[in-house]
């Protein structure tokens, strides 16, 4: 890669760190097998300690790739198929009914685990006012008082925002998902993904909580967001959660989640670089099923998805490489998480790029800036 471009992408991240725009981040970028870029800058948190290549971060929707991917292993092993529907393991997931202005109607189809993984199920995350949301807000959806179990059984009968397939909206799906693969496995999410994903990867920091003895760790975003001013307060980690979300509740750092990414990159399968062993967790043809776009023509609900991309099975998917205001080659995938983080893959250039931070409120220019910047140093 350009070592200029390379130093322009330092610069600039240090400048928004100078800026009071970000109190630190963590950046990693390798291509072809190597690390180009792996660094540590500003503070961990506000007046805190200088950030650290092992800061701990809290990924929010970072973690639907990983609790995606193990489903597709499940899928592997013949012990669920995406096209069963969501009641045969939630059974409040059956006669669902879609809200229209005209009132409730039934639905044409059930969701299955397919809507689930592509956010087709009808669900939504009520974020937008309306009878949906007012029903999601009565019910709680969402608190973290509640299992998967429970969370699943609260939104199983609340009124649809689509009827299922039909229309992309980002949703509560990846913590359904979550709910599916504890009645799979028999196991609470957390140890079910440590069994299929993080174990196998040696993804030790990467969890739902902190342990005590590590929260010294963890990256904390400012106390006011620095444009609006208004409080910022993410999700407690300090204590293993009552809610183990898969949509959004683990804890990693950039090394850790740079494994994953080598897993995907290499189509399924990481060797490890210090004994040379190949663990292998998805074939590469399930692989390119995950990261294929699985939209075709389906309306899409929102702004989350940029133009020209679809999205796959736990990833966003980039179908041209024109029409998005951001540079990238069709066929890249990646994601984001709320907190401040976002990681892309591309397996054109043979690369992947993971940007953590913890700055929720700069989110949206994150996702536009990190790409430029990597793509600027190929």
């Amino acid at each position: 890669m350009h070592a200029p471009a390379l130093n322009q992408l330092r610069s600039h991240l240090q400048h928004l760190i100078d800026q009071g725009q970000l109190p630190g981040a963590v950046a990693l970028i390798q291509q072809r097998g190597e690390t180009v870029l792996f660094d540590a800058l500003g503070a961990q948190r506000p007046q805190g300690p200088p950030m650290a290549r092992d800061t701990l971060f809290r990924i929010y929707s970072m973690t639907k790739p990983i609790v995606s991917l193990a489903a597709l292993q499940l899928m592997e092993q013949g012990r669920l198929q995406l096209a069963d529907p969501v009641s045969r393991y939630l059974p409040g997931f059956a006669h669902q009914q879609v809200w229209t202005p005209q009132g409730l109607v039934p639905v044409q189809r059930e969701a299955t685990l397919h809507d689930l993984l592509r956010h087709t199920a009808g669900l939504s995350y009520a974020w937008e006012p309306g009878p949906v949301a007012e029903a999601y807000l009565a019910a709680r959806i969402g608190s973290r008082k509640h299992r998967n179990a429970e969370l699943a059984a609260a939104l199983g009968p609340l009124p649809l925002q689509h009827q299922p397939g039909s229309t992309w909206e980002y949703s509560r799906a990846t913590d359904v998902l979550g709910a599916v693969l504890e009645v799979v496995t028999g196991q609470p999410l957390g140890q079910a993904l440590k069994a299929l994903v993080l174990g196998p990867l040696g993804m030790d920091e990467t969890g739902f909580s902190v342990p005590s003895g590590q929260l010294h760790r963890l990256a904390e975003p400012f106390e006011r967001d620095p444009v609006t001013g208004e409080p910022v307060q993410l999700i407690d980690v300090s204590q293993p959660p009552v809610f183990e979300s898969g949509g959004g509740g683990l804890v990693s750092s950039a090394s850790d989640y740079a494994r994953f990414l080598q897993m995907m990159l290499g189509g399924g399968s990481r060797r490890d670089p210090v004994s040379g062993e190949v663990q292998r967790l998805l074939s590469p043809a399930t692989l390119r099923f995950m990261t294929a776009d699985h939209l075709g023509t389906r309306p899409v609900a929102g702004d989350i998805l940029a133009p020209g991309h679809g999205f796959g099975l736990g990833v966003a998917v980039r179908r041209e490489t024109g029409l998005a205001a951001r540079p990238g080659s069709a066929g890249q995938y990646g994601w984001s998480g709320l907190g401040g983080t976002v990681f892309f893959v591309d397996p054109t250039e043979d690369l992947f790029a993971v940007l953590l931070t913890q700055a929720p409120g700069q989110l949206r220019s994150l996702i536009e800036l990190w790409p430029a910047l990597v793509y600027a140093a190929l």
